[in-house]
């Protein structure tokens, strides 16, 4: 059961309500997110086609009508009043003309769906993160500008929320007949797909604590994403590219609209790019700017990102475009008009990265840690009192960690942090040198009494995974998340301390939100699927066994070479095993689901589909050597 905020939260929100850098009667930031405002989907709920309900703003009605902008109800005791902001802002949902030929419909999901209108029919830039938000966002588009085909979809990025709801905007069919075209960055289908194939389970189960997607909505539960609200639980889908985009500067006329491409490759997302539409003097900025300082390495877990490459291309961005730029939009939030406060923008956000960079490479220089830096380093006040380099997704703490990391690792140098005992380990020893649980608790309780929540969650952290049965300690550690959770200003951060107060007094839940569509499956090459697997192989139980087999992808002819050597399952493409076991032919989709065991190889045969020459028990084998992943494995647990 959630608590009331304590006296010390309340006074560090009073604090930050009273902090000289932020103008919290600021209006504009309301303005512009309530700007061309054209109509909205009534009520705000989308249902999939089994009736689940994949998305519902109406558990977001405590935040008040952001029509009030700033007069609208003040922060509640249990949120950050900055926070507050944010979530109001982004409340702020339906179809909104940006310009004579740019629509935004915003507020469906964590991420903004843009369409350009061209000369017969529409552009669709970022689908959302599942089919069904993206349909009845693209229902709304046409009911306020008549019906018109979809001719090109844009994926700016490799994130599932630029993607995942193709198929609510277009169709497989219409695409291979060319009816849409498909353009996306280099390196976009092995990124995207990657992602959610490869790491997809742990990635998936820490997004849920990234998201708050399970958390109750309202003042002591999860009031937003910072990127926006949450996650929508639909049907993740994709397409793959029809268009590829290689080189900065290419130019591509899509129904009679010119598209200028920039690539941003290793920024936000591994591929990634922004596009400048010249004849309307607008910018699309994909993830690259937003109305939040960014994560240089998400909590959710991803490859950290380059805080130096980040700020190049922003600059480059602004040299390229900034000064024939009247609207520059972006993948989230709401977008800037006007050539000044453009180039501001710009500017700003391009000094926000470059600055935690090169402080935390300062510092580090003289021997200051990972720890250490993030303590140390704030954003001058130039860049902190802007709203939109506030850190309501991304924190300057973590992005300062992820540049260390980035140059350096999580190493230190100390050689007493070189082979640290596993969690469970140390804590029974911890525990055991603090005299006892008892004794650890009772010190605990008072520093709690003394607001000092970080060091009572990192102290009870140990009594927990000494003893997860100690319901005491759960239940001290899980009061100490949630009061850090009301002084989070990220939203990120909020959601991470709430869930885990809310596992470590409930237990894991098992159920999932999203579900992944069978076109990530098919859009996803061989060579990708045999990675998946290889990371499945059980290597003590993979000892001492070895197998050959041959797969021919009859759609392409193209054939690969699978061999268990070592505990290690390997692969070559163009190649063939000397002396294989069994070989295996059929089109790639079904290809695919034999190796990955979601297709039964003899109903494949029997099909007529598939063949197979030599011994099928081997795929057999191949199978009972894979672990299975856990998608509600424990965090804040043991």
């Amino acid at each position: 059961m959630a608590h009331d905020a304590t006296d010390h939260t309340r006074a560090a929100h009073r604090a930050a309500a009273a902090d000289p850098l932020l103008d919290f009667s600021d209006e504009r930031d309301f303005l512009a997110a309530r700007r061309g405002f054209l109509g909205s989907i009534e009520p705000p709920v989308v249902a999939a086609a089994d009736g689940r309900t994949v998305w519902d703003l109406r558990d977001y009605a405590f935040l008040g009508d952001p029509a009030l902008g700033a007069d609208g109800p003040p922060a509640p005791l249990t949120v950050h009043p900055s926070l507050w902001r944010q979530a109001r802002l982004n409340l702020a949902h339906g179809l909104h003309r940006i310009h004579d030929r740019i629509v935004q419909v915003r507020g469906y999901d964590l991420s903004v769906m843009s369409v350009v209108e061209g000369d017969t029919g529409f552009i669709v830039v970022d689908p959302l993160v599942t089919e069904e938000v993206a349909r009845a966002s693209l229902d709304l588009v046409r009911r306020h500008l008549g019906e018109r085909p979809v001719l090109a979809v844009i994926y700016t990025h490799s994130h599932v929320d630029h993607f995942g709801g193709v198929l609510g905007v277009t169709t497989p069919d219409d695409v291979a007949a060319g009816r849409t075209r498909v353009f996306a960055p280099e390196g976009f289908l092995d990124a995207a797909v990657r992602e959610n194939v490869v790491a997809g389970t742990v990635m998936g189960r820490r997004s849920v604590y990234m998201y708050g997607a399970r958390l109750e909505k309202g003042p002591r539960g999860q009031v937003d994403a910072g990127l926006g609200k949450t996650t929508s639980g639909g049907t993740v889908s994709v397409i793959a590219p029809t268009d590829e985009i290689t080189v900065t500067g290419t130019r591509v006329v899509i129904d009679g609209v010119e598209f200028e491409f920039h690539l941003t490759p290793g920024t936000e997302a591994p591929a990634e790019m922004n596009f400048a539409l010249p004849e309307f003097r607008a910018l699309c900025m994909a993830e690259n700017c937003s109305r939040t300082l960014h994560n240089l390495y998400t909590p959710r877990g991803a490859p950290v990102r380059d805080a130096r490459v980040w700020s190049r291309y922003l600059d480059d961005a602004l040299v390229r475009y900034g000064a024939d730029t009247d609207l520059c939009f972006t993948s989230h939030h709401w977008p800037v008009w006007g050539t000044e406060a453009v180039v501001e923008y710009l500017e700003k956000q391009r000094d926000m990265y470059r600055y935690l960079h090169d402080q935390t490479l300062r510092l580090a220089n003289r021997g200051e840690t990972m720890v250490e830096i993030a303590e140390q380093v704030e954003l001058p006040p130039e860049l902190a009192r802007e709203w939109y380099s506030r850190g309501y997704y991304g924190t300057v703490n973590h992005d300062v960690k992820a540049v260390y990391q980035h140059y350096l690792g999580y190493f230190d140098g100390n050689p007493a942090h070189l082979h640290p005992h596993p969690p469970v380990e140390a804590a029974r020893r911890y525990v055991e040198y603090m005299g006892g649980a008892d004794a650890v608790l009772s010190r605990a309780r008072t520093d709690f009494e003394r607001g000092d929540y970080r060091w009572v969650a990192e102290v009870v952290h140990h009594v927990v995974f000494a003893d997860p049965e100690n319901l005491a300690a759960r239940e001290l550690e899980a009061a100490a998340f949630e009061q850090l959770g009301y002084q989070s200003e990220s939203a990120v951060w909020r959601n991470f301390y709430l869930m885990g107060a809310q596992e470590l007094r409930t237990g894991v839940p098992v159920s999932s939100e999203t579900r992944m569509g069978p076109t990530i499956f098919q859009n996803v090459s061989i060579s990708l699927v045999l990675d998946a697997l290889a990371v499945r192989i059980d290597g003590p139980r993979a000892i001492g066994v070895t197998f050959a087999i041959d797969a021919v992808d009859t759609d392409d002819g193209t054939r690969y070479a699978i061999w268990l050597q070592n505990a290690v399952l390997h692969h070559r493409v163009d190649a063939v095993c000397a002396a294989p076991d069994v070989v295996l032919e059929a089109g790639h989709d079904l290809l695919a689901g034999m190796l990955y065991g979601v297709v039964p190889l003899a109903d494949a045969i029997a099909s007529g589909l598939a063949r197979s020459a030599g011994d099928p028990d081997v795929v057999s084998r191949l199978h009972g050597l894979l672990d299975r992943p856990d998608p509600a494995f424990p965090i804040v647990l043991p």
